[in-house]
């Protein structure tokens, strides 16, 4: 399980530079996105707002963008797994 606090990760290979969030007894919140598609990101962000990480995890996992091997959702499972 993640540990209570905020997290923030070093993005790799996508246009996001950084994801940070907050982690309260498993479930996730205030997820913000450095850089990246503005608006899809934000929609990312509330549409996830307070699920549990694994549930996130296992929506975002394997995403991909375009002809890249992540994608920022899949950049946000990464993260979430690196913070367990």
């Amino acid at each position: 399980m993640i540990s209570n606090g905020e997290h923030s990760y070093k993005t790799k290979g996508s246009c996001a530079r950084n994801i940070s969030f907050t982690a309260q007894d498993g479930k996730i919140f205030n997820i913000k996105f450095d850089g990246g598609c503005n608006g899809n990101l934000k929609m990312i962000s509330k549409l996830l707002e307070g699920m549990p990480a694994e549930e996130i995890i296992s929506k975002c996992r394997g995403n991909l963008c375009g002809q890249k091997n992540t994608s920022c959702a899949d950049q946000l499972a990464q993260a979430l797994i690196a913070s367990e």
